[in-house]
């Protein structure tokens, strides 16, 4: 497998003990996943995507976190907002609407 031009990161609130209980799970995150995966395929992106633990910021919830650029992004709360950065992800450049600053 060549490695990936582009790592996504969703965060899934996953806590100690393996419970996931941040305001990322509660808002749907692992939800996202299938269609996160469906796009990069559709699209053709050299991209790979990852649920991880807490990332500490429930405040934005959901986040997605997106390598080698190291872009967070936040409220990424349905389908648009993940296109959004998805297309900015293409372009190579960056959704500002969903960035945290």
């Amino acid at each position: 497998m060549d490695k990936p031009e582009h790592h996504i990161f969703v965060c899934a609130s996953f806590r100690s003990g393996g419970d996931s209980k941040g305001a990322c799970s509660k808002k749907g995150s692992g939800d996202f996943m299938p269609y996160i995966e469906n796009e990069i395929l559709d699209r053709g992106m050299n991209a790979q995507i990852t649920s991880t633990g807490c990332m500490k910021a429930c405040d934005y919830g959901p986040v997605m976190v997106v390598y080698p650029g190291g872009q967070w992004y936040g409220k990424v709360e349905n389908e648009d907002a993940i296109d959004e950065i998805l297309d900015a992800v293409e372009d190579g450049g960056v959704a500002g609407d969903h960035l945290i600053s």
